[in-house]
């Protein structure tokens, strides 16, 4: 690839991931919002998870930066430092769902309603697909492992995403009391493996330049 192209590709990467974080901060905003207003617990933890995508954008940013600057570098210690903060955090929202959700269901609290739960999570779902979509293709010009690992990242955001499409809409459509909770532990469990993987990302050092 010349050197020209190769420019190219990288700062459609840079665009992609500064993409990825300005939309996580936005659809965190909307989410907590109207998931606090509605009393559904699985979009406010939605929300919350998307401020956490943030800040592994912004560590995804820095890995493309000096990726393109030192193809053959190894993971820096803000890369690293990075992804043990992002961990920790899905961690921490991992106990407050569970815990949260323990407390709604003893108290019988059922959410206001699900409906901006229902376009949140299709918008979502659009969205990550898109650059899912992207990602891949960078990743595979670049011949980068791990852009193409990031991309991989993102098929979690979808499965999230379609879990509260799945949690949202059945209860909208249904008035199913424990949707919302079943679609707030799905959430937990996914967050939970995306913290564990953050923590083994850190301690390695697979995937952290061009293949």
């Amino acid at each position: 690839m010349k050197d020209g192209e190769e420019k190219k590709w990288f700062q459609l990467a840079m665009a992609l991931a500064i993409f990825t974080i300005l939309y996580n901060l936005i659809e965190g905003l909307i989410a907590t919002w109207f998931g606090y207003q509605d009393e559904t617990l699985a979009l406010f933890g939605f929300g919350v998870d998307s401020f956490i995508e943030m800040i592994s954008g912004i560590g995804i940013l820095y890995m493309v930066l000096r990726i393109q600057q030192n193809p053959h570098s190894h993971r820096s210690d803000f890369e690293k430092t990075s992804l043990k903060i992002t961990g920790w955090c899905f961690y921490f929202l991992v106990a407050a769902l569970l815990i949260s959700v323990s407390i709604n269901l003893y108290n019988q609290q059922k959410p206001v309603n699900t409906f901006w739960g229902v376009v949140i999570s299709v918008i979502s779902i659009l969205m990550m697909l898109a650059l899912l979509k992207g990602k891949l293709d960078v990743g595979k010009k670049l011949n980068s492992e791990a852009i193409l690992a990031d991309a991989s990242c993102t098929k979690v955001c979808i499965y999230m995403s379609c879990v509260l499409l799945i949690s949202s809409g059945i209860y909208e459509l249904t008035g199913f009391q424990y949707a919302d909770a079943i679609g707030t532990l799905g959430l937990a469990w996914f967050s939970h493996q995306e913290g564990r993987e953050c923590f083994e990302k850190a301690a390695s050092e697979k995937y952290c330049n061009h293949c």
